[in-house]
């Protein structure tokens, strides 16, 4: 199985996009570890032969970022918290001004494992590395992001004894076109 050289368009029907955060502090213990689900986004993958030659761009509407979970903590994430973060989310990422949360591919580096390219939040580009790895018709992956390279300054409460943890986990699962 092999995928098939072309461009192709995909979205949330394709598979999953999920941040994850952590928290730190002396006060770590009361606050949850989140997954947090793009449930709207875009990505176009032109993808060649040599995939090297292959590129790509992802589209992430901040507006349709939702908390899906939250571990830890001294009681469960209740439904009213779930919808604060997500509240103080679009908050922080400024979501009136700047809607939308871009990469978009400037090298793909097969024997490495990575896609290499450049991170848009909140109106500011920072080149970042993926970890990609294609398995039959499935391509999966992440990155650590940094909030503060991006000018986000982490969540924090409680006079800042518990705090987001600065770096944010990006995994992907996505189900790709195939030629059988």
């Amino acid at each position: 199985m092999t995928v098939r050289e072309g461009t192709y368009e995909l979205g949330p029907g394709d598979g999953r996009l999920l941040l994850r955060t952590s928290r730190s502090g002396l006060g770590r213990r009361a606050g949850h570890d989140l997954t947090i689900e793009a449930t709207n986004w875009t990505a176009e993958a032109a993808v060649r032969e040599p995939l090297s030659e292959s590129s790509g761009k992802v589209v992430v509407v901040v507006d349709g970022l939702e908390v899906r979970e939250g571990t830890g903590g001294v009681k469960p994430l209740s439904e009213k918290d779930r919808l604060d973060i997500g509240d103080n989310l679009r908050k922080v990422l400024e979501a009136r001004h700047h809607p939308e949360i871009t990469f978009t591919a400037t090298a793909v580096r097969t024997e490495a494992g990575e896609v290499e390219g450049d991170l848009t939040i909140m109106g500011r580009t920072k080149p970042v590395r993926v970890r990609a790895e294609l398995d039959g018709d499935r391509l999966r992956g992440g990155a650590t992001v940094q909030q503060t390279r991006w000018g986000i300054k982490p969540f924090s409460a409680f006079f800042g004894a518990l705090r987001l943890a600065d770096e944010v986990e990006v995994e992907f699962d996505l189900r790709l076109p195939v030629n059988n």
